[in-house]
């Protein structure tokens, strides 16, 4: 379970590739925002209207519930209209599995703790191989089968793993690997200990998270802790912020978890001071404008963003482009090099201006 670093750089664990719709995961392929709706499946017009705002976010991947045939029917209209893959979410009943693969679905998520026997699960493995698409294993320990809670007492990591490790071999059994495991708890030690464990016992590509984890602030923190472990010992493939608010900003703190551990390159690193007594300039408004302005632009740079001449200079020096704030004015470094002072007044737009010359 140590950390798989070298130098400013995170060694991935090599998993199995396998493909979602048209979107290549595991192995060398980046790590994928994943996120799910919140709508009513059978509520289409909801439903598309969300997707688009989560891709507009940075998800690459979105998960919609199937829980009855209404939702079932709905996905035919929904697939028609979204550019990234859908995977159907699938709880008790396999039948609702078998309808969405039936309707074209990329990918079905089951639950090892509620599908059932072991021959409905084989039912759905048959009906993904036939189709070409791809399965998501989704341990959770909310829903841990009870001959599993009964040995172990309560969910606990060795359970997790067991329950994934049963669910793996029925699935490769049928020489069937075109598949993601995830294996959630809402603690985020066991959560961290259950995917080191099961990453020694599988080439699966895995999908991080931890589950529940709470409010937009809390489950936010909680989740970076829990994701950001994980992906600095090289585990993981997928990622899902779970909180309890707009599902746009689980795609937000997914994106700037990878973006902090140099995971995501299509986008700039915003660096900026706390700001104290000493700063004579407004560090969170400029920094909040640069950020909101610099994110459209995809270049995969670091912007800094510094209050004073403590630490302004030499991180304004480490940065691609940087200033340090002195008294109503800033001193602009651009590659390890000062190229002006401005006023405050013209810090936003000089800043902008040299950012999107690079």
């Amino acid at each position: 379970m140590s950390l798989n670093l070298l130098e400013g750089e995170i060694q991935r664990r090599r998993t199995r590739e396998i493909t979602v719709g048209k979107l290549k995961l595991g192995g060398s392929n980046p790590i994928r925002v994943q996120s799910m709706t919140t709508p009513k499946t059978e509520d289409v017009p909801e439903v598309l209207k969300q997707i688009k705002d989560l891709v507009t976010a940075g998800c690459e991947i979105v998960r919609v519930t199937v829980n009855d045939q209404r939702a079932a029917d709905a996905l035919p209209d929904i697939l028609r209209n979204v550019t990234i893959p859908v995977v159907a979410d699938i709880h008790f009943d396999y039948k609702m599995a078998l309808e969405s693969l039936k309707h074209g679905v990329d990918c079905v998520r089951i639950n090892p703790g509620n599908i059932g026997a072991e021959w409905k699960t084989i039912e759905v493995i048959k009906a993904a191989k036939d189709a070409g698409k791809a399965l998501r294993i989704g341990v959770n320990a909310g829903s841990l089968e009870k001959p599993l809670l009964k040995k172990y007492g309560h969910p606990v990591s060795e359970a997790l793993v067991e329950s994934a490790l049963n669910a793996i071999a029925l699935v490769e059994n049928q020489d069937f690997y075109n598949f993601k495991v995830s294996i959630k708890s809402s603690n985020v030690i066991n959560n961290y200990r259950a995917y080191a464990l099961l990453s020694e016992k599988t080439e699966a590509p895995l999908h991080l998270g931890v589950t529940e984890a709470g409010t937009k602030t809390y489950g936010s923190i909680k989740s970076a802790v829990g994701i950001g472990s994980l992906l600095l010992s090289g585990i993981g493939d997928t990622i899902r912020v779970s909180l309890s608010c707009d599902p746009v900003d689980e795609v937000k703190a997914g994106v700037y978890i990878l973006k902090s551990l140099g995971l995501k390159t299509d986008m700039p690193e915003i660096i900026a001071c706390p700001s104290c007594g000493r700063a004579d300039i407004d560090v969170y408004r400029l920094a909040e404008e640069v950020e909101r302005r610099a994110l459209g632009l995809g270049k995969n740079i670091k912007i800094a963003v510094m209050g004073c001449v403590v630490n302004g200079p030499g991180e304004s020096m480490e940065a691609d482009i940087g200033i340090a704030g002195g008294k109503g004015e800033g001193l602009v470094y651009k590659k390890g090099k000062p190229i002006g002072k401005v006023p405050e007044s013209q810090m936003l737009d000089f800043l902008m201006s040299e950012i999107e010359r690079m």
